[in-house]
């Protein structure tokens, strides 16, 4: 099929094929953009062609410690010059990086490096102690131990185990790298969050990896020289896969450890920031920064959010403050931004709320990846008007190999030929799917359906509320009805009863709250609201007035 009568010759060789993987953009980026600013690091400032010869280091060192091609090299890194230059150095060993939830318990790191078969484990000083402790549960062999000490936070290296510095100076800078021979071999190996058991573990391969960066720099508009902060964990999906991506374009990526609005209105001003990926609660924090902690700038900065669908409102503040933003959607299962919101020059004219719920969408498959359709239970799609809901199913390069260990998880994911999210939306008319629960979250009250994203939406409007975030809570009448958790701006105040007649006035009976708590939500390190924690709350606090009865 597709092939010429008479191909003799025509073959597959080194002058017409290379694995695709994203090696090839600092491999290209040292040659094309040597002097040009690749890393930015509190004062450390390196070239690409610095930054090139220290991923060889990175990488030969390995080597040296024994890494092996297929050996699986774990982080438990913030956003930091090394851990940017481990997401060269460990592929460019032949080896899959395994960057760790900085976050996670004890019990979860444990679990991750004895299911993972990390060899060697590159540690922040602030995390020693909890890799050491997670270390010494393992059952079999303990992975090295190399402490990155960050001396522009502050850190000092505490002596107990080998530098990341010396590990260094045991590299050469010239060394060759080893690049895949078939782009579907393994770059990385990501975990779930794991909010309900075991995490789960993703693997990326070279090629997916690869088209990502792509489908990400279309998608952002992006030109030559981006300078793009690392607000995104880079243990969430490799970034983004937005580490991987700079080089492609010359770009300059600025790490930001610590992320305060402090810190990000610095970077925009000092360095220049063009470009930041974050949670809808980055936005807050910039939105409701005091006024001491903003820094003026000129450019406009372009910003992807995902992690949550954003309320309207946080996206019609957002705006006047210089940030332009495009709603992306994905999962640590499709190398993180897998859709996107595309805008439309008809769309131009729009202003207000009819503005802020068009960015709201989630959008389309991005130009790299295959397709994304919103599906019945019976796999097949579901009429685009806006009424009818599935979930959100999606094909193609940007979907990983499949889960670590797990073939019967996988095979469940990838039912029917499509990835399954887990994820419930509909569909536009024109094929802009619009997200509006994790299946999980869905409230049936009374046998409706209530998307717990349209009261949020709501209720973020209100003039005193920051964050909202409404889950099931168990109803004797009704099955389960809605429980709104509300953080306040700083030096606002609301009432429970405010809240509601907001609400009321504006939704339907059966999706209003009929109870609301003031409180500060509990978050990932990706600023992702954990639902799972305040449905125990709203479930306690049943248990806890049918006690009092």
């Amino acid at each position: 099929m597709g092939w010429l009568a008479d191909e003799r010759g025509l073959e597959k060789c080194a002058a017409n094929y290379a694995a695709l993987t994203p090696l090839s953009h600092l491999k290209r980026a040292a040659e094309v953009h040597t002097d040009r600013t690749a890393l930015v690091n509190g004062s450390i400032r390196l070239t690409y062609g610095e930054y090139h010869a220290r991923v060889s280091r990175l990488a030969s060192a390995l080597a040296g410690m024994g890494i092996q091609s297929g050996d699986v090299v774990a982080t438990l890194l913030p956003n930091i010059a090394a851990h940017a230059e481990a997401h060269f150095g460990v592929p460019a060993c032949g080896a899959i990086l395994n960057a760790i939830n900085t976050r996670l318990d004890l019990d979860t790191v444990s679990y991750i490096l004895e299911h993972g078969g990390a060899k060697l484990l590159l540690c922040d000083t602030a995390f020693l102690k909890l890799a050491k402790d997670a270390c010494a549960r393992l059952e079999g062999k303990a992975p090295i131990l190399v402490e990155v000490c960050d001396r522009e936070a502050g850190f000092s290296p505490s002596g107990e185990v080998l530098e990341y510095e010396d590990l260094m100076d045991r590299g050469n800078p010239w060394a060759p790298w080893v690049m895949p021979e078939d782009e579907w071999e393994s770059i990385a190996l990501n975990y779930t969050s794991g909010t309900t058991g075991r995490p789960k573990g993703v693997v990326y391969h070279h090629r997916g990896a690869y088209l990502s960066t792509y489908g990400n720099a279309i998608a952002w508009r992006m030109q030559l020289y981006p300078v793009y902060l690392t607000i995104v964990p880079l243990f969430h999906c490799n970034g983004w896969c937005h580490t991987w991506m700079v080089p492609m374009l010359g770009g300059t990526v600025v790490c930001c450890r610590d992320i305060t609005a402090t810190a990000i209105y610095a970077a925009i001003a000092d360095e220049g920031v063009t470009h930041f990926g974050g949670a809808p609660i980055v936005l807050n924090t910039l939105i409701n920064a005091a006024p001491e902690d903003r820094r003026s700038f000129d450019q406009v900065v372009e910003v992807f959010t995902a992690g949550a669908p954003p309320p309207a409102a946080t996206l019609a503040a957002i705006e006047p403050l210089g940030f332009n933003v495009t709603q992306v959607y994905g999962l640590t299962e499709v190398y993180g931004p897998a859709t996107e919101c595309i805008w439309k020059p008809e769309w131009d004219e729009t202003a207000g709320e009819e503005r802020s719920a068009l960015k709201a969408r989630t959008g389309v498959a991005m130009a790299t990846l295959e397709g994304a359709e919103v599906h019945d239970t019976h796999g097949q799609p579901i009429p685009r008007d806006t009424v009818h809901l599935g979930e959100i199913a999606m094909r193609g390069n940007m979907v990983m190999k499949g889960y670590y260990k797990n073939p019967e998880a996988t095979a469940e994911a990838f039912r029917d030929g499509w990835f399954r999210s887990g994820d419930i939306a509909f569909q536009h008319p024109d094929g802009y799917i619009k997200i509006t629960d994790r299946a999980k979250d869905i409230i049936i009250s009374g046998g409706e359906n209530v998307s717990s994203v349209e009261v949020e939406g709501v209720i973020a409007h209100h003039p005193a509320v920051s964050l909202c975030a409404v889950v099931a809570k168990p109803d004797e009448r009704w099955g389960e009805v809605p429980c709104a958790f509300v953080e306040l701006k700083r030096g606002r105040q609301a009432t429970e009863e405010e809240i509601i007649a907001f609400a009321r006035e504006r939704l339907a009976g059966f999706k209003t709250p009929k109870q609301v708590i003031f409180c500060e939500l509990p978050k990932t390190s990706t600023g992702k609201i954990q639902k799972f924690e305040l449905r125990a709350v709203a479930k306690l606090a049943v248990t806890e007035t049918e006690d009092a009865r």
